[in-house]
């Protein structure tokens, strides 16, 4: 299958560099001044977010994309000391984390949680893991529905990952090396070589060795992503890049919530897990390729190819009952392993045409894409010879008393545990066949309109194997987007939007498959404001409705019916700039309000959250930030009284340039060491915030 794939997935690359290789066009502009066919992403100054985002597919300015959105750059990851997507989304508006178990990241776009609407490079990446940043130019957070432009889900938004390429005509070899007071400490290396005036190799590497304020937190990351680019021509590009992930680390789902419904504070230095057994591991080859083509200056095309071949372990321990009020001395724990072997190709082309009828002006979009996906997964749940269930009781105490699957029981007694109740194990296959269109029109230099559809047809194919049964089904679905943009003034926008989207009720990792239900509908309406208010500041304000529509059986008649799934409204405030040469600010702040289908609150949706981070160039060499974010109460679960207490978060930031080529930087995280649960998987899975902690980093130039 694997040597299938590839083969495939070379053959189309090269038939494609064949067909446009020899044609002549126009050169374009492209990233640090070397020629290059398309019009790629352009940051003209240090924190000005890119004039154009790599996620929408077509060289539009931000001002007029009739979404909200927000792109962290690489200088901006390094100067806030980011070292995950959940960093990120800290200080990100409209957006907050969950849990993901322990495992993997999970962020909550405008109250609906997602594990599955990742992007890189514009392909989706669905695997449940921890993405690095190593290797990451910048990171676009697109909010709504968005599946005109990338399919099923984005039901809330995406996250997407723009990778760095090669440079031609430059020579360097940057590094960052930091070390925090948890004894973590990581190291990473991004190396590019010009060959000749039309190609360059580049390299990024990285190492982490993990830890933190957790008892037996540990871990390993590795990543290595060699890149490769060449111009044919002036019209003509091709980006190559393989990339090899290996991440194994501790799991820790948290404490539990007590008669209160909030976390157990007396118990944040607890881990309710297995010392030994609690593990995730994740071994991942991919392969991207992007080709670039300039037919004519007005006609623009690109064809992508994504390889990934991924093999994952997950096995836990964790705390899934708890009575404070009757029993306060011993915890429920249950536990399972899940694996999954995937393998993702994806192939998708692009044609961007910009022509004028009449008076009009269009950028016309017509695009392409296949996805076939095979994946086999599995669960084992936990299996106690002394309850022979997948549940024990335990003392409640540090540690635990649960090493390697043997520990003493609350009676006393040693129990073992053996993981052999098989609960799941399913082979899927899935083909995705999509085309779209989209014009975004010039009516007038004050009024602009998009619209565009989206057709695609989702085949899955299941075999339950542990019940010896086979099921399979096809989803054809329509995703319209529309909007309108007013230019009273050429630095101002007013726009409004609508837009759609679907997710098959096969859910996010295929894990069900309802035949007799239609997939979920999402529809958002969107209006708001964008002002460049100086060349590096820009504002937004947007104001947004979502809504679900889902598809519910009558258990008497049998019939299948439409009912009303969550409802969320919001407003959103994003800043983002130089106020002036030496100050950059990035603020936000964010109003949100759900209701569920049975009318009440959702889970892991903040009424109000905020963040601000302001740095300041002191002198030539010194310089200092400041940040807070704020996140009100949310509820643990769809409802529930259990829910996580507000907190507001205070973190820090001074570098010092030693040459211009070297750097020393401290980051301080939650600098008044409060004590706070970020978020939570479930009612007795609390995450238990990080203390204050100082990362020091060695940032330089070759």
């Amino acid at each position: 299958m694997f040597v299938q794939k590839i083969m495939r997935a070379i053959l189309l690359s090269t038939m494609f560099t064949a067909a446009v290789a020899a044609q002549e066009g126009q050169p374009a502009e492209a990233q640090g001044g070397a020629a290059g066919p398309q019009e790629e992403v352009l940051v003209t100054e240090k924190y000005l977010a890119s004039a154009k985002m790599n996620s929408v597919k077509t060289p539009t300015p931000i001002i007029d994309i009739p979404q909200s959105l927000t792109i962290t750059t690489q200088q901006e990851i390094q100067q806030q000391g980011m070292k995950s997507i959940g960093n990120i989304v800290d200080y990100t508006v409209g957006v907050n984390n969950s849990q993901g178990e322990g495992h993997r990241d999970s962020v909550v776009f405008r109250g609906i949680r997602s594990t599955a609407d990742f992007f890189v490079d514009g392909n989706r990446d669905d695997v449940q893991y921890y993405r690095p940043l190593y290797n990451v130019e910048q990171v676009e957070v697109l909010r709504g529905p968005n599946a005109l432009l990338f399919g099923r889900g984005g039901t809330g938004g995406i996250l997407n990952r723009v990778t760095k390429k090669g440079v031609l005509d430059e020579n360097f070899v940057d590094y960052i090396s930091s070390v925090n007071t948890f004894g973590e400490y990581d190291v990473q290396f991004d190396t590019n070589y010009a060959l000749n005036d039309r190609s360059a190799f580049r390299l990024n590497a990285y190492y982490a060795n993990l830890d933190n304020h957790r008892d037996y937190y540990d871990g390993d990351r590795i990543g290595v992503n060699p890149t490769f680019r060449y111009d044919f021509s002036d019209d003509t590009r091709v980006d190559l890049s393989y990339e090899y992930i290996n991440h194994e680390r501790f799991i820790d789902r948290g404490i539990p919530t007590g008669t209160d419904g909030k976390p157990v504070e007396r118990f944040d230095d607890i881990v309710f897990g297995d010392s030994e057994q609690n593990q995730t591991d994740l071994e991942a080859h991919v392969f991207r390729a992007i080709f670039q083509h300039n037919f004519t200056e007005n006609l623009k095309g690109n064809f992508n190819v994504f390889y990934g071949d991924y093999d994952k372990s997950y096995q836990n321990v964790y705390a899934s009952g708890y009575n404070e009020a009757n029993t306060p001395g011993v915890v429920t724990v249950d536990g399972y392993i899940d694996t999954t072997q995937r393998e993702n190709l994806i192939l998708s082309t692009n044609l961007i045409g910009e022509f004028q009828t009449g008076g009009l002006e269009h950028t016309v979009l017509f695009g392409g894409e296949h996805i076939d996906t095979s994946s086999d997964q599995d669960r084992f749940n936990a299996f106690w010879d002394r309850t022979a269930d997948d549940n024990e009781v335990f003392r409640v105490a540090e540690p635990l008393g649960l090493n390697g699957g043997v520990g003493i029981n609350a009676a006393g007694f040693t129990t073992t545990n053996n993981w052999s109740d098989l609960n799941d194990f399913t082979q899927v296959e899935i083909e995705v066949y999509s085309v779209y269109f989209q014009d975004q029109v010039t009516v007038t230099p004050w009024l602009q309109l998009v619209g565009g559809v989206r057709f695609d047809s989702f085949e899955i194919e299941v075999d339950d194997v542990r019940a010896n049964a086979s099921d399979d089904r096809t989803d054809n679905e329509w995703s319209p987007r529309g909007g309108v943009i007013l230019k009273p003034i050429e630095n101002i926008s007013l726009y409004g939007s609508y837009s759609s989207s679907f997710q098959p009720r096969s859910g996010e990792q295929f894990a069900n498959l309802n035949n007799n239900l239609a997939p979920d509908e999402f529809e958002t309406w969107e209006g708001g404001v964008k002002w460049d208010v100086a060349p590096m500041m820009s504002f937004t304000a947007a104001y947004f409705q979502n809504e679900q529509t889902t598809t519910a059986r009558d258990n008497v008649t049998g019939e299948n019916f439409e009912t009303r799934g969550m409802e969320v409204e919001g407003i959103e405030l994003q800043m983002q700039g130089k106020i002036f040469d030496h100050l950059f600010v990035r603020a936000g702040y964010s109003w949100m309000d759900g209701e569920t289908a049975n009318g009440s609150e959702p889970r892991e949706l903040p009424e109000n959250t905020l963040f601000f981070w302001g740095d300041y160039q002191v002198s030539d060499k010194f310089g200092l930030g400041m940040g807070v974010t704020h996140q009100d109460d949310t509820l643990i679960r769809d409802g529930g009284f259990q829910k996580l207490p507000g907190y507001t978060r205070v973190d820090a930031m001074a570098y010092y340039d030693v040459t211009n080529k070297l750097r020393l930087q401290m980051n301080v995280e939650n600098l008044t060491d409060e004590t706070y649960f970020p978020n939570s998987h479930s009612t007795h899975q609390a995450t238990v915030g990080q203390p204050i902690s100082a990362r020091f980093s060695i940032l330089g130039r070759f």
